[in-house]
C-alpha cells in the first residue's frame, strides 16, 4: 500500500504553489499559499524568486534560485513519494526563463501520479503599463506553460499580450480567451460593463460568466495571486465554477475593501481570513455573449 492510499480521508488533497516569495507583505506565494491553507489545503510552497518585499514599494534584493537548483529541486519533486496526494499545480511569477520548462516537467509528473489534478498557470508579466518581466520569460510562460494549463488566469493587460490584440470590449477579451488554449480563462481586472467597476471574467466553452464590483483605487499588489489561488481551492473543493467564481470574487473584493478602509500598503490577509472562508461581499453576476454568439443569435 503505498503512502498516498494510507492518506487520511479526512485530509484534503495538497496543491503546489509555484511562484515568487517576499520576506515582507501578500504577493506570489505568501498569497497564495495563506489562501490555500486557510481553505484547508495542504501546501507544497516552491520559491521562484526571494525579495525582501515586492519591488513596487522600492528597489529590492532579488534572490533567483540557480537553473541548476531550482531544476535539482523541481526533480526531487517530480520523483516525491506524495506526488499522488497532490490534486493541483498553480504557477504564477517565474524568476528565469529555465524555471518554465521546469514547471512543465513538474506538471507531467503530478498527472501521471493523478490525473485528476488541475494545472492553473497565472501567467504574471505584466500590468498597464506594458511587461515587467523580460520579454524571454514571457515568451517561455505563452508557449510552454499555457498550452499545458487546464486554466489560465491572466489579467486583462496579460491577456492582451497573449493575444497579441488590444483588449477593448467584453467581446475582445471572450475572442482572446476562447483562442489562448486552455480549457478554462479566468481573465482578472477585466473590462467591467458597469461604470465605476472592475471584474473577473470567467471563459469556459460556450459560456462567459462576469462577477463585477465597485472599482477600488490604488490598491495593494496581490489580488491576481489572491484571486487564482481561492478560485483553485474553490474547484478542488467540487464547488461549481460559477459560484466558485462568485465566492472568490467577493472573497477578493471583501479583503480588498478592508485593506482599503485601514489604509494599509498590503493585503491584510491575517486579519481578513474569515472574508475567505465566507465572504459576504455582494457581486454582481451576468452572463456575457461573444460578438459570435450575438452575432449566431
Amino acid at each position: 500500500m503505498g503512502a498516498a492510499s494510507r492518506r487520511n480521508s479526512d485530509i484534503r488533497t495538497s496543491v503546489i504553489v509555484i511562484s515568487s516569495h517576499v520576506v515582507r507583505g501578500s504577493v506570489g506565494n505568501r498569497a497564495a499559499v495563506f489562501a490555500l491553507e486557510t481553505l484547508g489545503f495542504p501546501v507544497w510552497a516552491m520559491p521562484t524568486v526571494i525579495l525582501p518585499w515586492h519591488p513596487g514599494h522600492s528597489r529590492a534584493t532579488r534572490i533567483v534560485p540557480s537553473r541548476e537548483d531550482f531544476s535539482a529541486l523541481i526533480d526531487d519533486l517530480c520523483r516525491a513519494p506524495w506526488l499522488a496526494e497532490v490534486g493541483g499545480v498553480l504557477s504564477g511569477y517565474l524568476g528565469d526563463v529555465g524555471q518554465a520548462a521546469d514547471v512543465g516537467r513538474l506538471v507531467a509528473a503530478v498527472r501521471a501520479a493523478n490525473p485528476d489534478a488541475i494545472y492553473m498557470c497565472d501567467p504574471v508579466i505584466g500590468d498597464m503599463e506594458g511587461l515587467y518581466v523580460p520579454e524571454k520569460v514571457a515568451a517561455a510562460i505563452a508557449s510552454v506553460l499555457i498550452p499545458i494549463a487546464d486554466i489560465a488566469t491572466p489579467n486583462v493587460h496579460e491577456l492582451a499580450w497573449l493575444a497579441g490584440a488590444p483588449m477593448t470590449d467584453s467581446g475582445s477579451m471572450i475572442a482572446a480567451a476562447e483562442t489562448l488554449g486552455p480549457a478554462r480563462v479566468l481573465v482578472t481586472s477585466a473590462l467591467a460593463m458597469m461604470a465605476g467597476s472592475t471584474g473577473n471574467l470567467l471563459v469556459s466553452g460556450r459560456q462567459s460568466v462576469m462577477a463585477e464590483h465597485r472599482l477600488i483605487p490604488n490598491a495593494p499588489n496581490g489580488l491576481g495571486d489572491l484571486m487564482s489561488a481561492t478560485f483553485l481551492a474553490r474547484l478542488l473543493e467540487g464547488v461549481a465554477e460559477e459560484k466558485a467564481l462568485q465566492m472568490a470574487t467577493g472573497a477578493v473584493f471583501e479583503i480588498l475593501a478592508r485593506t482599503a478602509r485601514r489604509g494599509a500598503d498590503e493585503l491584510t490577509l491575517e486579519t481578513d481570513a474569515q472574508s475567505l472562508r465566507t465572504p459576504m461581499a455582494m457581486v454582481n453576476m451576468r452572463r456575457v455573449m461573444s460578438k459570435a454568439g450575438a452575432n449566431k443569435s
